[in-house]
């Protein structure tokens, strides 16, 4: 039979771990945030070139640019993720990133609304 103070031990020892793991948890959280910010401006990239790609008569899809990025990548990967990781990860990305190209080079330019400079939207008939 195991004593009080065995117990007491194990009792502290699982709420250090779980302490430790909350830590983690947030710092996980907060890098989650940063990369959504990051992978907006990505997009916002994406959508402006989806924009000049049709205005220039450039097809979406390039797969040389691709390629290039997706070596890019791994070859940057210092870990741990290993390269297929992060080979999936960035094919999703690019993956997001043409579809957002090619729904920008859909969209018109002129929708029948203005954004005169201080923001305020304006319409056509004044």
């Amino acid at each position: 039979m195991a004593d009080e103070h065995d117990i007491g031990g194990e009792a502290a020892v699982r709420e250090r771990g779980e302490a430790q793991v909350n830590d983690l948890r947030r710092r996980i959280d907060q890098i989650d945030d940063q990369l959504m910010k990051l992978l907006n401006s990505r997009s916002a990239c994406a959508v402006e070139i989806g924009r000049l790609k049709r205005q220039i008569g450039m097809p979406v899809y390039q797969p040389e640019r691709e390629k290039w990025i997706l070596e890019r990548a791994e070859r940057n990967n210092p870990g741990p993720l290993d390269s297929g990781a992060v080979r999936r990860v960035f094919e999703r990305v690019i993956d997001e990133s043409r579809r957002l190209e090619r729904l920008a080079g859909e969209v018109p330019e002129t929708d029948g609304t203005d954004r005169e400079s201080n923001g305020q939207q304006r319409t056509d008939n004044g």
